[in-house]
């Protein structure tokens, strides 16, 4: 089997981007911000500070762009970006992991208007969504961190400053907790 050297196919924009192309860096903001967006938003859990961590992480992107070596996607690179900038964000609210043992509770539903299947489908992602919000910042952030962005427990350690064993007992109790939240809501 061959092997393929890995080309990403924004390398034209992100060099025009280099040399100072608004509309490239248009073109970036565009592609990307949907997705970049979404990750702040299941990390940091609110709306407004998903939005200014946001436009911080493109501005140090379009600030930092010759850091970037090409090595992994520009998205990838983006998305550490804004992953970070996202847990700065948490730690300047004074991020607190859970302590053992430690309950909440929350409810909230909302439905679209689709066929049958797609609104019954559409209503439990949106619970499920709904669900993951109400988690405690520390159950949050390492379930979005390990399930959502793909990280693994050594990564998260570090990212987070907490031991790999904190980091899987707080994935552990974040799914716990999210199931217990989806049952009160009748998705079990």
């Amino acid at each position: 089997m061959e092997a393929f050297a890995y080309t990403d196919i924004n390398a034209p924009l992100v060099e025009r981007c280099r040399l100072g192309d608004r509309r490239a860096q248009a073109e970036i903001y565009k592609r990307y911000s949907k997705a970049m967006f979404n990750a702040s938003l299941r990390i940091t859990g609110d709306y407004a500070e998903a939005e200014d961590v946001l436009q911080e992480a493109f501005l140090s992107a379009f600030r930092e762009l010759h850091s970037y070596k090409g090595d992994s996607s520009f998205g990838s690179w983006l998305k550490r970006i804004v992953i970070n900038k996202s847990i700065n964000c948490l730690r300047n609210r004074r991020l607190q992991l859970v302590p053992l043992g430690e309950q909440h509770d929350a409810a909230g539903t909302e439905t679209a208007d689709f066929g049958p299947e797609n609104e019954e489908m559409h209503w439990r992602a949106d619970v499920v969504r709904r669900c993951v919000q109400e988690l405690p910042d520390g159950y949050r952030v390492v379930l979005s961190l390990y399930l959502l962005e793909g990280y693994d427990h050594a990564e998260i350690a570090g990212v987070l400053g907490i031991t790999e064993s904190t980091s899987k007992s707080q994935y552990s109790r974040a799914r716990k907790k999210l199931l217990e939240l989806a049952r009160q809501r009748g998705l079990s």
